[in-house]
């Protein structure tokens, strides 16, 4: 199911947060994603109001391509759309 209409712009903190959740799914994905990052779960947790945060989630799948494209994929949208939020959360 997609995120949003095709015409509309995706909000960055909403893909951002899908992003995650597609992230954290996965057990053996969850635990490089911490152990890349340095978070845990609680500081995860407290964290998830912060763009950084957010934006941790975006940068680690556009570090792996093949992740990048099956969150993509997932998510209903495009691969650039996820870049394009995390440079969006950064700025």
């Amino acid at each position: 199911m997609p995120l949003r209409p095709p015409s509309e712009p995706a909000n960055p903190q909403t893909l951002a947060l899908a992003a995650l959740g597609w992230v954290l799914e996965c057990e053996d994905r969850a635990a490089r994603y911490l152990e890349l990052t340095g978070l845990d779960p609680d500081s995860l947790r407290a964290g998830l109001g912060d763009p950084m945060i957010l934006a941790s989630a975006l940068e680690f799948l556009a570090n792996h391509e093949t992740d990048l494209i099956r969150a993509a994929e997932a998510l209903a949208v495009t691969p650039e759309e996820l870049v394009a939020a995390k440079d969006a959360l950064l700025s």
